[in-house]
């Protein structure tokens, strides 16, 4: 009770009574003490807080800064339709494979956490811009050994890393002016976001964005 009336959060509350009951195990099997008076102490209830979510205007405009004058611009692109589109995480962008692209059939093969495979649909116009990409600026790169299959590369035809990925929506965030807290993952959470909003079906959504329970996926419905 004293705690809740220090004003503190429930993070902060948590951690606090997580440290207490850490103590007092530790006294139970030292055999210091017979019962272990935090077993009936009631958790915090803690919120699952998301990133900031850009709206249909912003994921517009964060495409739009992309300078295709430049030779990464294509792919930078492409990167973005895709994370916004498929839904994907970083990790998974950059180890996607030209041989995971269905493009005629409409869908690509994701490898997601724990090497789980997925298959995630893909719309008409990130389909014509990963085309866009390939054609105007992959095909044209000097690509290093055992990076032949990976669909991004950097300028040095390697494939590109989690911070680089990073660094560049960063740098998009910044020049299309949006004041929001914005990662790669903030597209994965726009994408399931839009759809539920959409009226998308909840099952579907979680085996698109390949969560293992329902319940990470039930978050977006409580925006």
């Amino acid at each position: 009770v004293w705690i809740g009336e220090l004003g503190l959060n429930a993070n902060s509350q948590s951690r606090i009574l997580s440290g207490i009951r850490g103590f007092y195990r530790y006294l139970l099997l030292e055999n210091e003490i017979k019962e272990d008076p935090t077993a009936l102490i009631e958790m915090p209830k803690l919120g699952r807080k998301l990133p900031d979510v850009l709206d249909f205007n912003e994921i517009e405009k964060l495409i739009s800064v992309i300078d295709l004058s430049q030779p990464e611009g294509e792919r930078n692109k492409a990167m973005v339709m895709m994370m916004y589109g498929c839904g994907l995480r970083v990790s998974e962008l950059v180890t996607l494979k030209i041989s995971d692209l269905f493009l005629n059939d409409g869908y690509i093969k994701v490898t997601g956490k724990g090497n789980k495979e997925r298959l995630v649909p893909i719309g008409k116009k990130v389909i014509r811009q990963i085309n866009n990409y390939l054609e105007r600026t992959r095909n044209h790169q000097h690509i290093q050994k055992d990076s032949e299959d990976i669909l991004f590369l950097n300028r040095r035809g390697k494939n590109l890393t989690r911070v680089m990925v990073f660094t560049i929506i960063k740098s998009l965030v910044k020049i299309a002016g949006i004041h929001k807290k914005i990662s790669p993952h903030s597209l994965l959470h726009s994408f399931a976001t839009h759809l539920v909003e959409g009226g998308a079906d909840l099952r579907a959504v979680q085996e698109m964005l390949g969560h293992e329970s329902i319940t990470t996926t039930e978050i977006y419905t409580h925006l």
